[in-house]
């Protein structure tokens, strides 16, 4: 992997500065209310994951990547001022809930109507064709932004991840092919860990989101399976991301030919083998789901 230039740090920071300028997150009273930033945007993240039963600290503080104890402070503040209640959770009394009180609900929405004004008011500077290039710049910034902060990790293939991953990826199969799908395609434990292969478990705020998986088929030869990506991840590139995951996987264990198959019904992943570099080989006739065989030659 290519590393960082010193250009591309340089611009990050540039537009950070300018970013977090622009839409006060520098104050303390974020959008002229009485609070900074940091509280504002939990009101916000408790109102959107607010059902009825309220939200576990122990949920925001993984989509927010919060400290314990900085997350525990702000909402004793909160609940102090009357605009959050804290309670235990219904089903399991480890966990303590947080959700709104009526005061907090309108806090709430004299925020985002705040905020929405605040929007309008930045995007007012722009004319029409200009205000198109920003909002498909932000949509593409943000791809990339989730697609850099997943962490793409070895797990061993008897590991609860992994079994979950092919699950999932077994129920998305049984929907897309006519034929369903037959779970005992799925490898094996033990086909994936030490140095029989690899299997790889994307992860997006602690959330496994992908999986693919390397076996050894003969010396110096792999084969890649079950590369894939829950649907909220999707069309972030991820699945170009965990591919060149496996190809390093593979030269490590000495690995110089890869071979992988796929579904007709899968157009999008063919697109992307051969955009990778894999070549279509003759299929293999045994294997009910691989009406498409590919392979590459790692360099």
């Amino acid at each position: 992997m290519e590393s960082v230039s010193t250009e591309q740090v340089a611009a990050f920071r540039r537009f950070n500065r300018c970013f977090t300028r622009r839409i006060g997150a520098l104050n303390d009273r974020c959008l002229g209310q009485d609070r900074p930033l940091g509280k504002a945007r939990l009101l916000f993240e408790v109102a959107e994951s607010d059902g009825g039963a309220g939200v576990s600290l122990r949920e925001l503080r993984s989509r927010l990547g919060l400290d314990a104890g900085y997350l525990s402070r702000m909402t004793r503040t909160l609940e102090r001022q009357g605009l959050v209640r804290l309670s235990v959770h219904p089903e399991d009394n480890r966990l303590r809930t947080v959700r709104l009180t009526p005061a907090g609900r309108v806090e709430v929405t004299e925020q985002n109507r705040r905020a929405d004004a605040l929007a309008a008011g930045v995007l007012e500077g722009l004319g029409a064709d200009q205000r198109e290039r920003l909002t498909e710049a932000m949509a593409t910034t943000r791809r990339l932004l989730r697609l850099a902060a997943i962490t793409v990790e070895h797990v061993d293939g008897h590991a609860p991840d992994a079994r979950a991953c092919l699950d999932a990826y077994a129920d998305d199969l049984d929907v897309r092919f006519p034929e369903g799908f037959d779970r005992s395609d799925l490898v094996g434990p033990d086909e994936v860990s030490g140095d029989a292969g690899a299997f790889l478990v994307a992860y997006e705020e602690g959330r496994p989101v992908g999986c693919g998986a390397l076996r050894r088929l003969e010396p110096g030869v792999g084969e890649i399976k079950h590369v894939w990506v829950h649907p909220d991840a999707r069309r972030l590139g991820l699945a170009r991301r965990l591919l060149d995951a496996l190809e390093r996987a593979a030269v490590d264990r000495d690995m110089t030919v890869l071979r992988l198959d796929t579904h007709a019904a899968l157009t999008e992943a063919q697109a992307m083998y051969r955009s990778s570099g894999y070549r279509e080989i003759p299929a293999c006739s045994d294997h009910v789901y691989g009406s498409h065989r590919f392979e590459k030659r790692l360099g």
